[in-house]
């Protein structure tokens, strides 16, 4: 496809396409079958795309995928992010460029500004052969293999031509670079014969790019303020700016089901957990439920308002809002929904709900810590 058309394809931010098909994969067990297997039956091309990526095991893995679809001579595009990749070895980055891979690493760390070494891209993609796609929390740690739950999700249909050309927008971005060759590397996999689904659902694919673009964060609080029936937030990392906050605690007031699901002890950033919590008593007085997930450290983060839901990268975190390249696919259709539903339901019975009489008499020295925390944490990303 010419630059123009994709250039085009580009312009036609946060379309609604119909016929579409979306599959909810929770845990490891399942969304990481489903990736390898994909890339393993790939028959043109792959593009991947991930932020956090460490060597290991689980790293292994999809480099051991990527190299095997690059011998068969499929074209497989790469593109990491130049801090999340810092963990990935010398040896492993060798692995993929010289089995053939195009690989990229959006604004690797050097000296000058800090403000533009803050922006990272959090964003996490794998497409094949233009016709499937899957995204949501999922990194390339060893974490994600027996430690950390998470959510994916497989979409199918029109949308992933969006999807396609959003990576392409990155991938010729002046702040990502690479060693590749290829002119290939340079065009778009947009594949202009798919076939929307009989009876297929709706969705669109919906980006932010920190404070400069905040799509992902205007539509969910649009949602919100019109919700008639529920919200229900599922976040490892609870920081919510204020106009979010002020969104849960009215649709509270209206009556409508508000539920927060939360990383709870088992957090891989406790200091974030304790800087979120200070938050609870406002939003507790105001009738919002809220739940800290007990089994392990949750990843995922997936939202559902109504017949609404989106799920992808992005934790609704002042961080993530004021720096992050994040994308998520939204998907209205009662059926998803269901789904969605369910699984929000199966991990609220895993989790310990907040009790607001207890909270409102924790000690002085856990709001004390709640407060510092906090302040650190506003202060940090100079967004409140």
């Amino acid at each position: 496809m010419s630059n123009t058309n994709v250039k085009e394809k580009l312009m036609l931010r946060n379309v609604w396409r119909n016929g579409n098909h979306f599959a909810l994969l929770p845990e490891g067990k399942r969304y990481i079958p489903a990736l390898l297997a994909a890339i393993d039956n790939a028959r043109e091309s792959i593009l991947f795309e991930q932020y956090l990526t460490e060597s290991g095991r689980l790293a292994d893995k999809f480099i051991d995928a990527l190299t095997r679809a690059a011998g068969r001579g499929i074209h497989v595009q790469v593109l990491l992010d130049g801090y999340g990749a810092k963990g990935l070895e010398k040896g492993d980055r060798k692995r993929l460029t010289q089995a053939g891979v195009a690989l990229r690493f959006f604004n690797p760390l050097s000296l000058g500004h800090l403000n533009s070494k803050l922006t990272r891209d959090h964003r996490k993609l794998v497409l094949v052969d233009g016709r499937v796609a899957f995204t949501g929390g999922f990194c390339l740690t060893d974490d994600f293999l027996d430690k950390w739950y998470d959510v994916a999700v497989r979409i199918e249909g029109p949308v992933v031509n969006d999807w396609a050309a959003l990576f392409a927008q990155l991938w010729s971005s002046s702040l990502t670079q690479g060693n590749d060759k290829k002119p290939k590397a340079q065009e778009t996999m947009l594949d202009e014969t798919i076939e929307p689904f009989e009876q297929g659902m709706r969705g669109r694919v919906i980006w932010g790019r920190g404070r400069r673009y905040q799509a992902i964060r205007n539509s969910l609080q649009q949602r919100i303020a019109t919700a008639t029936q529920r919200v229900w937030v599922y976040t490892p990392y609870f920081l919510p700016t204020i106009s979010l906050r002020q969104r849960l605690i009215a649709a509270a007031h209206r009556g409508v089901d508000v539920r927060l699901l939360v990383a709870g002890e088992k957090h891989d950033h406790p200091s974030v957990r304790y800087a979120g919590q200070r938050f609870y008593g406002q939003l507790l007085r105001a009738g919002v439920r809220i739940h800290e997930y007990q089994p392990s450290f949750t990843h995922a983060k997936f939202c559902l308002v109504d017949d609404w839901s989106t799920i992808g990268s992005c934790n609704f975190d002042h961080w993530s809002l004021r720096w992050n390249l994040e994308a998520n696919q939204e998907v209205e259709d009662s059926r998803f929904a269901a789904d969605v539903a369910a699984l929000f339901a199966k991990n609220l019975k895993a989790s310990q709900e907040v009790c607001p009489q207890t909270w409102a008499q924790r000690p002085w020295s856990q709001r004390a810590r709640e407060h510092a925390l906090g302040i650190v944490n506003s202060w940090a990303t100079l967004l409140r």
